[in-house]
């Protein structure tokens, strides 16, 4: 399972296409609001969220990440979404990445 919120709003990666991603952060970026994108996956050996800086303070999941979760962070990492001003278009690079990578 692949699932993706941006603010209060949450799908599933197949549903979540590039026009739905950049209407959810553009319009709130018009709304003058903080944009979080938060990833949750857990498929495979890959159990993990990843979550915009944007999002404020998370903390670790309490274990070290394993060696394909080591990727995916350094995929979202290279992405620009560990800044904080991202784009959608670093996003739905990213989601078409992670979809490969799987």
């Amino acid at each position: 399972m692949i699932r993706i919120q941006i603010g209060d709003m949450e799908r599933e990666l197949a549903s979540a296409d590039e026009h739905w991603i950049n209407q959810q952060i553009n319009r709130r970026r018009a709304d003058k609001q903080t944009v979080c994108v938060k990833i949750t996956i857990h498929r495979g050996d890959l159990d993990m969220v990843l979550a915009t800086p944007t999002c404020g303070a998370g903390g670790g999941g309490g274990r070290p990440p394993r060696p394909k979760e080591k990727e995916v962070f350094g995929l979202w990492n290279q992405r620009g979404l560990d800044n904080m001003d991202f784009t959608g278009g670093n996003l739905v690079a990213f989601l078409k990445q992670l979809k490969r990578f799987l």
